[in-house]
């Protein structure tokens, strides 16, 4: 049986979402409410990882039209991480979601990557909230 690579999170942010959609889709605010990143723009960024930063090739795609921000990250190795959200309008506030996929790590260091990272998502959510939920 496959083990589950992902998880997916969400939270209800108390602001507009458009507000919330411009934010999240200027890869230059990533360091503003992530702790994976000390620096990112529309070609790279700099990520903190547990051995240090690290420099990769960052692909922000956006769909104003879907509500989506999504990241493709590329090591220095070749290997690809990636990660998925949505903006969706609830009234007057906004419900984001955020797909984490498994980071491209061997199987042996899988488990404790992703329940490290999940821990880390759910902070980075709150950080988001605290950011933008105030009118």
């Amino acid at each position: 049986m496959l083990e589950k690579n992902f998880d997916v999170q969400s939270i209800g942010i108390n602001a507009n979402h458009r507000k919330v959609f411009e934010f999240v889709a200027k890869p230059e605010n990533l360091p503003l409410w992530t702790k994976a990143f000390t620096k990112a723009d529309n070609k790279s960024a700099v990520m903190v990882t547990p051995n240090g930063e690290l420099k990769i090739v960052l692909k922000t795609v956006v769909s104003k039209e879907f509500g989506t921000v999504d990241w493709i990250m590329t090591m220095p190795d070749g290997s690809i991480g990636k990660a998925f959200s949505r903006i969706t309008e609830n009234g007057n506030s906004t419900v984001y979601s955020f797909v984490l996929l498994a980071p491209p790590v061997s199987l042996e260091e899988l488990e404790g990557a992703l329940e490290a990272q999940k821990l880390l998502l759910a902070d980075e959510l709150l950080e988001l909230k605290n950011l933008l939920g105030h009118k």
